[in-house]
């Protein structure tokens, strides 16, 4: 297949806008009329965080948070801080066991007949408290070899039904890519749902255009589209059309969060999160606890504050509106309700 920016004699606006992301603190600090770190070891600190973990923000993400606001929901998920080089008892490299899991090529196999494809390594935006920040992406992917391995490693297990697509973000791949992979899963009889693992209709929405919803449209998998949003004030006009679009598609729409401290550990936010998804045709799937990775302990919120978080939600919401509270474990046959 020949790729999409050859097709058409240009880049893809999507993959323009990525390259105009903002990738150094003081960049995006500015961006928002905020003042760096004052003390000279809390800018070593924050400069060390963002060389260990590099930073990456579309503007059109930027643009969302409150110039001024050091405390913005959005700037807390992006901004490389201090904190983060502060080690912690528990918090590792692997929190959820991937490694342990790989099968090959790229293939993780955590669940009954479900196999997760590491689609791609890179994503539109770095989030600090990302379980796969310390992932060893050039070791573990399946676009290796045009996906042959990977392929075949699906295809030799009749018990898996489902396919996730996941990374990094699979939809940082160029379409002709993402397609040339779906085709080949096409040809597997045993396979009937592909799940793609996704925050661009977030912080890019317009990566969300004619020539993905083709191949969609095309797929003969029933599709579910799990988005990452976990605040309200990550969703706008522009968000709310390529969610639109997706489900024009067909795709089940559904989304997952991570419970973050400073972020979204209230009742007021975690409400608003899920009205203003459903207002836009996305239903609340998973609330994740913070896997325990180094450099994002900072972001963590106790077990006992969960739990009461999630029941004044069951008083406040339909159940169709309150997400699953869940925790995953290394090793476990599935994530674990808390």
């Amino acid at each position: 297949m020949i790729p999409t920016k050859i097709k058409s004699g240009k880049t893809p606006n999507w993959q323009k806008s990525l390259s105009r992301a903002l990738r150094h603190r003081d960049e995006l600090l500015n961006e928002l009329r905020l003042s760096p770190p004052v003390t000279d070891s809390d800018r070593e600190a924050a400069g060390v965080a963002q060389n260990l973990f590099p930073m990456l923000v579309p503007r059109e993400f930027a643009g969302r948070m409150v110039p001024g606001d050091i405390g913005d929901p959005l700037l807390k998920q992006v901004l490389p801080v201090a904190a983060e080089i502060v080690t912690k008892d528990g918090y590792v490299s692997d929190p959820v066991g991937d490694i342990a899991s790989h099968a090959g090529a790229g293939v993780l196999q955590k669940y009954h007949g479900r196999a997760l494809l590491i689609a791609s390594g890179a994503c539109a935006v770095h989030c600090r408290y990302c379980f796969r920040r310390h992932f060893p992406y050039a070791d573990h992917n399946a676009a290796t070899d045009h996906w042959k391995k990977a392929v075949d490693l699906i295809a030799e297990d009749s018990s898996i039904s489902e396919v996730i697509l996941s990374g990094g973000d699979p939809l940082s791949l160029a379409d002709h890519k993402l397609e040339e992979l779906v085709v080949l899963l096409e040809a597997i009889p045993h396979l009937r749902r592909l799940r793609i693992h996704t925050r661009h209709p977030i912080v890019l929405p317009s990566r969300i255009n004619d020539s993905l919803l083709a191949w969609l449209n095309r797929t003969r998998f029933r599709v579910a589209v799990v988005i990452h949003c976990n605040h309200a004030r990550e969703i706008d006009d522009a968000v709310g059309g390529a969610v639109a679009r997706l489900a024009s598609s067909g795709a089940q729409m559904l989304n997952q969060s991570v419970l973050l401290k400073g972020v979204n550990d209230s009742v007021d936010a975690l409400c608003d999160l899920s009205e203003t998804l459903f207002d836009i045709g996305v239903l609340p799937y998973y609330l994740h606890m913070l896997d325990p990775v180094a450099g994002a302990a900072h972001f963590a919120v106790d077990d006992a504050r969960a739990r009461s978080l999630i029941r004044r939600l069951r008083n406040l919401l339909p159940g169709y509106l309150v997400p699953r509270l869940v925790r995953e474990k290394s090793g476990t046959a599935s994530k674990t309700p808390l």
